[in-house]
């Protein structure tokens, strides 16, 4: 199958190229630097040059292609309805060159706010668009189903190596900068996980074994207390571990906060049972023991 990548440099999309290529698939991936181009290419890709706000160039990629794995973001979380708008106008583009039902398109979405105290489920609907949270790569999804494109959605918890580990990254850099490692009030709320390269195999087979309008959880771990978190980082920091009160929370973290309280726990029983995803990667906080702190 030829697949074309967004994101394809990125850090879920680099382990998810040759996942696709050992497959047997063709893969055509964006890359929007010289540097990102020759990566690709060195890996066996085909580049396709651009970036999210090239739409022409988006087009151009789904038109040619069987199906389109969309994985790309504009990690600037102090920008994030801005850059919520752009991943929007994205899968739309990417949508209307696939057409109907024939050539699948898989969009990534995340697990903040889909249930709240206990378990998400692939079963529970997008978290509604609204200014608190502007994501709208799901709902997208599904208004491109309902013009008669088949699409499903990848929901993504905290993806993790020895290198960067999603939202952790950003508390690992705070705390850094703080001299101090911080959760918020008892640091009960918890934050489900998935090693990169089990997220990437997912990715894989629901390319493989996806059915429209399904929702797929590539979640390994489903739920890390945050003080436990803020541990492994005091201690790869050698920083102390404090606890933040709720109402001091955003002065502490200042975007992050959004994140930093909320619990994100979920389930993936059902991607495990429809798609035989068996995660095998290390877990969460056993990467946060083996990384190198001093070159962060």
């Amino acid at each position: 199958m030829r697949v074309f990548v967004t994101g394809a440099t990125g850090f879920i999309g680099s382990a998810l190229i040759p996942e696709l290529m050992a497959a047997g698939h063709q893969v055509v991936g964006l890359a929007h630097t010289d540097a990102g181009a020759k990566a690709l290419a060195a890996a066996g890709a085909q580049v396709q040059r651009g970036d999210l706000e090239d739409l022409e160039s988006l087009r151009r990629g789904a038109a040619n292609a069987d199906a389109v794995i969309h994985t790309a973001f504009i990690h600037d979380f102090s920008k994030f309805a801005e850059n919520c708008e752009i991943e929007k106008k994205a899968v739309e583009a990417l949508g209307s060159a696939l057409g109907g039902p024939d050539r699948p398109l898989i969009v990534t979405s995340g697990l903040a706010l889909v249930a709240s105290g206990r378990l998400a489920t692939e079963s529970d609907p997008p978290v509604p668009v609204s200014a608190s949270y502007p994501r709208a790569s799901e709902a997208t999804a599904a208004s491109l189903a309902e013009r008669g494109v088949n699409t499903w959605v990848v929901r993504l918890p905290q993806i993790h190596d020895t290198v960067k580990q999603g939202l952790v990254t950003y508390a690992i850099h705070l705390a850094r900068e703080k001299g101090v490692s911080a959760y918020i009030g008892d640091g009960n709320n918890r934050w489900s996980a998935a090693h990169r390269s089990d997220a990437a195999h997912l990715y894989r087979l629901a390319l493989e074994k996806g059915e429209a309008n399904a929702r797929y959880h590539a979640v390994a771990e489903e739920g890390i207390p945050m003080r436990a978190i803020a541990e492994a980082i005091g201690r790869g920091l050698n920083v102390p571990v404090v606890s933040i009160k709720p109402e001091e929370a955003r002065a502490h973290f200042g975007w992050l906060a959004t994140f930093a309280g909320l619990d994100i726990q979920a389930s993936s029983i059902q991607t495990r049972k429809t798609l035989g995803w068996n995660p095998t990667g290390p877990t969460l906080l056993t990467d946060l023991a083996n990384m190198r702190y001093s070159q962060g």
